[in-house]
């Protein structure tokens, strides 16, 4: 009937935990990157729909400020890496 098919076996390995955490580092400073942009984008959209509202103008503050810790967040997570690093003497 069907002959059986060779499938080519994918092996997913490291070679070391440093590459983990190297992988696992760039991982999440994508994810804070993007995640600061849809804070950046929605404070953005708020402040331009506020109309001048106070109680609107500030939820908008807070997202701006929001995204602000994110970008901070995810350009210093490389170094907060490398000094628990070298914390753990890994």
């Amino acid at each position: 009937m069907f002959a059986p098919q060779s499938a080519a076996v994918t092996v997913l390995a490291v070679d070391s935990i440093s590459q983990v955490v190297s992988n696992l580092t760039d991982w999440i400073t994508a994810f804070l990157a993007s995640l600061a942009t849809l804070y950046l984008t929605i404070g953005g959209a708020r402040y331009l729909m506020a109309g001048g509202e106070p109680a609107e103008v500030e939820k908008a503050k807070v997202a701006l400020r929001s995204a602000m810790i994110g970008y901070a967040l995810a350009a210093l997570a490389p170094d907060i890496v490398a000094v628990l690093r070298s914390l753990t003497g890994s």
